[in-house]
């Protein structure tokens, strides 16, 4: 009878160590490989080193359906996933704000919109669709420029200043007209625009870029005051001579914000608010119908007919709405009775049809962006990107507070839109540029001051 053969003894002494990968599994399977790594002799008190097997997937195997070409794509795909993956929760609490913004500001503007679009000869949904077209420009767009780095900014902060300044002088040329008494927009054949937004996504910029650059010298008022000082007051300026009181006070607000986050010491800025308001009641006073509509908020009284009657019928509205409201698409005011009902009196659309609770939601919407504004300024030590964070949400909720107040009859009406909500494309289009800069710090905020670059026009500085 044969036996078998004996297995012989293990050597002692010195041996070779077997990689973990051949214990676990000693033979190959048919969706596996084996490990190719070789093995390395083990030193006495130390872990013997073993090369890490890399893992491909074997055709037939789970990881691969067997065409050729597949895990090359799977790659690719991981590739793009990570690419386009958040890095921060901000992000989604900012992103998830906007778009949820902009969806309800859109079924607003379709409710509020059908019956002075059905007057205009425009049908039931011709100022709807003309807002969805903008909605459909403006987020991809917003995403795009969320990919871009607060270094690609720096480098184009002036060419945006200068380009954004001659737009604004060409509402002063034959392609400019006039709004009521503002002379604010252009026409480019059937194309029309505010540069002013234009302007306010420009004045961001720039201010950050030199408020950054000049971030050890903002103690005395030379350094403040020269080229911040020149430069925005000159692009504000350019507004206030198409008399849009509004735009001017949020472009103000802009200035002052951006100057609080780069560090600016109160006793300069309480001067520069002081200088501000002086200029606002001098540009209040020098327009009949601006100061006739401020003397009759001081009042409390007005004509009915004429200055009071949008104030008037946008309370009358609020008023009509209660708790519940009366329901989306059922309001009384959008029947010709309440002007801009669309834009600048939406807020009291939404407060008639959906009532205190459609209105409570939407200042708790802005709350909500508010607070994710200060989590990605909390999160970045870079000063380029907070000072650029503050004085987009100083934009925002200032306009956002400044239009509520104004149907709330807190403030006199000064024509300003409710951000994402109201119809106007260069607003929204503006806005979501802005909100995607912000967007792209929030993705990987920058955890030390950038380096800095030397921006396309440079020499406009000198």
């Amino acid at each position: 009878m044969a036996q078998a053969p004996r297995t012989p003894p293990r050597p002692t002494g010195s041996t070779t160590a077997r990689p973990a990968a051949a214990r676990q599994n000693p033979g190959p399977t048919p969706t596996s490989r084996p490990s190719t790594a070789r093995p390395v002799l083990a030193v006495s008190g130390r872990r013997p080193l073993t090369a890490r097997p890399v893992a491909h997937p074997v055709p037939g195997s789970e990881e691969s359906d067997g065409r050729p070409g597949t895990d090359r794509a799977r790659a690719t795909r991981i590739s793009l996933g990570s690419a386009f993956a958040a890095e921060s929760g901000n992000y989604f609490l900012l992103l998830g704000t906007v778009l949820f913004l902009v969806s309800f500001g859109l079924v607003m503007v379709l409710s509020a919109s059908t019956i002075d679009s059905f007057n205009d000869n425009q049908g039931f949904f011709g100022a709807f669709l003309r807002q969805a077209l903008y909605v459909f420009i403006g987020v991809p767009l917003m995403l795009v420029v969320s990919r871009m780095s607060p270094q690609f900014w720096k480098r184009w902060a002036w060419v945006l200043i200068v380009g954004a300044s001659v737009l604004q002088l060409l509402v002063f040329s034959p392609l400019g007209y006039s709004v009521g008494e503002n002379r604010g927009w252009i026409r480019i054949g059937g194309f029309t625009a505010q540069p002013a937004e234009a302007v306010k996504v420009a004045l961001v910029v720039w201010l950050a870029y030199i408020l950054s650059r000049k971030r050890h010298l903002l103690n005395s008022w030379p350094h403040v005051i020269i080229p911040a000082g020149p430069v925005a007051g000159g692009a504000i300026l350019l507004v206030m001579l198409g008399q849009d009181l509004g735009t001017v006070l949020i472009m103000a607000a802009i200035v002052i914000g951006a100057m609080f986050f780069a560090g600016v010491p109160l006793r300069i800025l309480g001067t520069l608010i002081a200088l501000g308001a002086l200029g606002s009641v001098v540009m209040t006073m020098t327009s009949a119908s601006r100061s006739s509509r401020v003397m009759n908020f001081i009042q409390g009284t007005c004509d009915y007919a004429s200055d009071c009657w949008q104030p008037t019928h946008g309370m009358y509205a609020l008023a009509a709405g209660g708790v519940f409201g009366v329901g989306l698409g059922n309001s009384k005011a959008k029947w010709s009775w309440l002007p801009a009902a669309d834009n600048d009196y939406i807020f009291a659309i939404i407060g008639e049809e959906l009532g205190m609770i459609g209105a409570i939601v939407v200042l708790l919407l802005f709350v909500v962006m508010a607070v994710a504004f200060i989590r990605i300024i909390r999160s970045t030590t870079d000063s380029f990107s907070r000072i650029l964070t503050g004085a987009v949400m100083v934009w925002i909720i200032a306009q956002a507070f400044v239009n509520i107040a104004v149907v709330l009859r807190l403030l006199p009406v000064l024509g300003v839109p409710l951000p994402l909500m109201s119809s106007g494309g260069s607003a929204l289009i503006t806005t979501l540029v802005a909100l995607g800069m912000v967007l792209g710090i929030a993705r990987k905020p920058p955890t030390g001051e950038l380096p800095d670059v030397t921006p396309i026009g440079a020499g406009l500085a000198r």
